[in-house]
């Protein structure tokens, strides 16, 4: 029995990354030896172990065959005969088909090391078509690390794409991938790299439609709305590590792709378009009830910052309302984030300042000590508290803005 370490900590290691979780291969043994020295069965569709000590996961060197359309659909074949570079074979990347023995020798039968080197990403085999997940590993990469694609990858995946492969990808295997590309540090990239193999059309097609449309506001010169969207997830990646606010930064504009008869009436504006086709995204995704929420409410709110000094009392209290902030006044940072993260995601505006941001948040810690008891104590009941409340923090919102007038 030999065990060799594989995949992602290899290839961290000879990026100069910091390696978090180590995975090996084993070859030359079968399930019942592992378990015999102690080792943990916890592998449901192909033999992997947990290491008695360091709970480090070990897996016996396997061989894959394709018997149906998507990820599901192999038969996988696991014995002590099968050997390491038939398991690193059936890798998706060279990247990632580089073992290391337990002297350092490296095993790099793909020659992973030099697609490293040139920042490549390169498929090990035709058999790359085989998982339509693969396609959206290999775009998460390409943010992660800032590689590009090879050209005879890219040939493999139009293959694919005119196969329908990636029609049998499952929504939360989609969500999965997409949830790790925002976590980089610069998310554009998933989305670029999938536009670059014809990809993002299938996969994100709200998002593909925002190419070619041109952002138009009145505080800045024209650019085209795919590239500004790319910007703002970029400029979210920048500001703050929650993916719910990367999410929302993506999604804020999503109704610009669209025109009013393509999914509403007429007299719907884009905003509205927005929520419409972020709340299809998230339901076709499955993203989960609280990432899904404060991407709506940016999408229908985010300009509402923009113009915060336009707005009525009324209008910027109705945004905290729908924003549920006196419950959850945690929403309000995500909210500003990814306003921020708008307004910055055009040429030049990257470093400027945005006074509405601390505006919009003094308004809300203002308002916010505005409590029930001394309604309640002054005798009031009833929707007539509710009412009240509502009064006074108008009230109070309206000083700020009378006052943030006169500053300005």
């Amino acid at each position: 029995m030999e065990t060799y370490l594989v995949g992602g900590s290899v290839r961290d290691k000879l990026l100069g990354l910091s390696v978090k979780d180590r995975d090996w291969v084993v070859v030359g043994s079968t399930p019942q030896q592992m378990i015999d020295q102690g080792y943990q069965a916890v592998g449901k569709d192909f033999p992997v172990f947990l290491h008695p000590k360091t709970h480090e996961e070990y897996a016996l060197a396997r061989t894959e065959r394709k018997t149906g359309p998507g990820y599901r659909g192999f038969v996988v074949h696991a014995a002590p005969d099968v050997s390491l570079e038939q398991d690193l074979a059936r890798r998706d990347l060279t990247i990632n088909a580089i073992a290391q023995s337990k002297d350092g020798t490296l095993i790099d039968p793909f020659n992973g090391q030099n697609d490293l080197k040139n920042k490549i990403l390169r498929h090990v085999s035709p058999a790359f078509v085989e998982d339509p997940v693969r396609v959206l590993r290999l775009a998460r990469f390409a943010a992660r690390f800032n590689f590009t694609v090879a050209d005879e990858t890219k040939t493999l995946i139009l293959e694919m794409i005119d196969a329908g492969e990636l029609d049998h990808l499952v929504p939360e295997r989609v969500w999965q991938e997409l949830e790790k590309a925002l976590k980089t540090d610069q998310p554009s990239l998933f989305f670029t790299t999938l536009k670059h193999v014809h990809a993002l059309a299938i996969l994100f097609p709200e998002v593909d439609r925002l190419f070619g449309v041109p952002q138009v506001v009145k505080w800045h010169p024209e650019i085209d709305t795919g590239i500004h969207v790319m910007m703002v997830i970029d400029q979210a990646a920048r500001l703050t590590d929650d993916v719910a606010v990367r999410f929302a930064a993506l999604c804020h504009d999503l109704g610009k792709g669209t025109t009013p008869s393509d999914i509403l009436p007429q007299h719907i504006g884009h905003e509205h378009r927005s929520i419409g086709l972020t709340k299809a995204l998230c339901q076709r995704l499955r993203v989960p009830s609280e990432i899904q929420s404060l991407a709506m409410k940016v999408a229908e709110f985010h300009t509402h910052i923009h113009l915060l000094n336009e707005l009525r009392p009324a209008t910027i209290l109705k945004v905290f309302e729908a924003l549920d902030a006196f419950r959850k006044p945690h929403r309000i940072k995500q909210f500003l984030l990814a306003c921020e993260a708008d307004f910055r995601g055009r040429p030049g505006y990257e470093d400027l300042p945005m006074p509405a941001i601390k505006l919009f948040q003094d308004y809300f810690d203002a308002i916010q000590a505005v409590t029930a008891k001394p309604f309640i104590d002054s005798g009031l009941t009833g929707p007539a508290i509710s009412k009240a409340i509502r009064k006074q923090r108008i009230e109070i919102i309206k000083q700020y803005t009378d006052i943030a007038k006169q500053n300005k």
